[in-house]
């Protein structure tokens, strides 16, 4: 069974209701990311960082798969299908896919501020600073923030090396070292392009480029390769 690798990104839940950073009016107007996103905040003002992905968290509850993610689970039955995704959502999985990598982190997740590997789901969207780990220590949300190192990226490198088709829908590739996956991808290698505005990529590839949203690009692309 041939390999399909999706790089995902904002853009793929948008339309569930996922507020995007970077969409006009959506969250860099409400906050300056520094001061929410960022070890500094922590150090600074670790109760806004709470408030700011309770928020995001409380949103998330709320908010449910569309048929872009339906559709990319859908297609297990005819490929082995990775997903590497720059989102902290979980839509991918309630969607219905096995293997996802997350590389910014996961918003439904909290880990220790003294032991990074001890990490925990929450049922719930409400975290403060009177939750501790089971040293004792504050939780932190399960974020990658600015400044911070991604761990999964290797893992990420790997999965992308081996794709037979690789398909990049909701994401602009400016945010890194995300972006850069793309030159990890073999060069015979056929790459499906669903977003509504054409992010660049290199022209000697093999690109098919779908100016769709997640969704409809998503229905075009499954009756492509099915």
């Amino acid at each position: 069974m041939k390999k399909l690798v999706v790089l995902s990104g904002a853009g793929m839940s948008a339309e569930s209701g996922i507020q995007t950073f970077r969409d006009m009016g959506g969250l860099w107007n409400q906050y300056d990311v520094m001061e929410v996103a960022s070890p500094h905040a922590w150090k600074k003002n670790p109760h806004l960082v709470h408030q700011f992905y309770n928020e995001r968290r409380k949103q998330l509850f709320n908010c449910f798969p569309n048929k872009g993610h339906l559709l990319i689970a859908e297609l297990e039955k005819h490929y082995e299908v990775e997903i590497v995704t720059q989102n902290v959502d979980d839509l991918h999985e309630r969607a219905g896919s096995s293997n996802v990598l997350h590389l910014h982190g996961e918003l439904k997740k909290a880990r220790s501020t003294a032991d990074p590997e001890l990490i925990y789901d929450l049922d719930h969207w409400e975290l403060t600073l009177n939750d501790t780990c089971e040293k004792g220590s504050p939780l932190r949300p399960h974020i990658v923030w600015f400044g911070e190192s991604v761990p999964a990226i290797s893992e990420a490198v790997a999965i992308v090396s081996k794709a037979d088709v690789f398909v990049i829908v909701g994401t602009s590739l400016n945010v890194y070292p995300a972006a850069g996956l793309i030159d990890y991808i073999p060069n015979k290698t056929p790459v499906y392009v669903i977003d509504p505005n054409q992010p660049l990529m290199q022209s000697n590839r093999n690109i098919t480029y779908i100016r769709e949203k997640a969704s409809v690009g998503m229905e075009k692309l499954f009756e492509l390769l099915h």
